[in-house]
């Protein structure tokens, strides 16, 4: 097989497996703090809720920030030399919230290894995470492109809802292993692992290409439309993440990790379940069937406040939300060629690292001026403009 081609495998699963194990690990070390960072910020460094939603959206930021030399990197280099790269990253990223632990009665050195640790840890998933989706294709084939999204997605999101509770467990350990100690160690350890684990799988040569790499503003510029869409769907899960832990403690419920934990076991089963439809009946459809259930969840945590009501709403969320990246991604990566996948891939991932990133102080603003309940129906109306927007996207497909 010539180098660079795609491999086409007799068992797609067989090979995917392997290397989305890598994702699995760093979103557990991303939802091993999720429940909580915000507590910690709010109640242990005794600041607002807007420097707590803001904790936890600076690592979307950095994410973003690191799309495009991802994607350049992976099209350049391969998708191997990325990973690891992203994974080591993560060991730092650890390392420094476990020093935000330790220091926690020095208020201004805590928060400053908080931060730079969410930084770094939002460089590790852009470039661990973009580089096992592309590392998948080139394994499975381009015809698997959407089973393999689908799969990154249920790492991802049962990454995330395995960490939480496992995380919300760890912070409440006694004998100083409470609070963010234990999850800096644990968040070292795996991330450790990971990288041991990416060195030893093969690598794929870059796709040759003779002509010049497109520069991402054009990749973004075709990845635009479909890239709005899922920035409305995003604000919905940055509610979630940013916001439900501080919800459920203004409301004196107990749970909120469970409620996180819901969210992401839903998330997966229905992507699990649901992700063939995309190829049955097209990702313009998908999308806009999943962000009405998501704008549905958002409106049940609104107008129904009480803690069953609010698991409820979050798996609604979630289910709603499940679909829509790969739903509208299969369709915006195919936009930019075989040869700018990663690109491609970067730039439409930061519709979401932007939705999610600003979603956390915004929504920060929206609770200190006016409550919960207008949070949620904030939301609500914009994953609301995320249907119009597909709504477009489908008459412009059919013209």
């Amino acid at each position: 097989m010539a180098a660079g081609q795609d491999v086409v495998p007799r068992s797609p699963i067989g090979r995917i497996l392997p290397v989305v194990s890598l994702n699995l690990i760093i979103y557990i070390v991303i939802g091993l703090p999720m429940a909580v960072i915000p507590l910690f910020v709010h109640t242990v460094l005794h600041c607002n809720t807007v420097i707590a939603g803001f904790a936890v959206s600076l690592q979307y930021f950095s994410t973003f920030a690191s799309r495009a030399s991802a994607g350049r990197r992976i099209d350049t280099q391969g998708p191997k030399p990325v990973a690891v790269a992203g994974l080591a990253l993560g060991i730092g990223s650890g390392l420094l919230l476990l020093v935000s632990g330790l220091t926690a009665s020095l208020i201004p050195l805590s928060l400053v290894c908080l931060f730079v640790s969410r930084l770094v840890l939002g460089w590790a998933e852009s470039w661990a995470t973009t580089a096992a989706i592309v590392w998948n294709i080139r394994r499975a084939g381009a015809a698997n492109t959407a089973q393999v999204i689908s799969w990154n997605g249920i790492t991802s999101y049962g990454g995330i809802a395995l960490g939480a509770t496992i995380g919300e467990q760890m912070s409440h350990l006694g004998g100083g292993w409470g609070g963010l100690v234990t999850l800096g160690i644990v968040s070292i350890i795996l991330p450790a692992v990971g990288t041991a684990l990416a060195i030893s799988y093969p690598a794929v040569a870059p796709i040759r290409h003779d002509a010049p790499a497109m520069p991402f503003a054009k990749v973004f510029k075709l990845v635009l439309p479909h890239g709005c869409a899922l920035a409305a769907g995003s604000v919905g899960f940055g509610a979630i993440s940013s916001c439900l832990a501080l919800y459920f403690a203004a409301e004196h419920w107990p749970d909120a990790a469970q409620a996180l934990a819901v969210f992401g076991m839903v998330f997966v089963i229905v992507r699990f379940v649901f992700a063939r439809q995309i190829g049955r009946i097209g990702g313009t459809n998908v999308a806009l069937i999943s962000l009405a259930v998501e704008t549905l969840g958002l409106l049940i945590l609104a107008f129904v406040p009480s803690a069953e009501a609010a698991t409820l709403g979050a798996a609604v969320t979630g289910a709603g939300f499940s679909l829509v990246f790969p739903a509208l991604g299969v369709l915006a990566v195919d936009r930019a060629g075989a040869e700018n996948r990663g690109a491609a891939l970067g730039a439409f991932s930061v519709f979401l690292d932007l939705a999610v990133g600003i979603s956390g102080p915004l929504l920060g603003l929206v609770i200190h001026a006016s409550g919960y309940m207008a949070l949620f129906i904030f939301t609500a109306c914009i994953t609301f403009l995320g249907i119009v927007q597909v709504i477009r996207l489908r008459r412009v497909a059919k013209a």
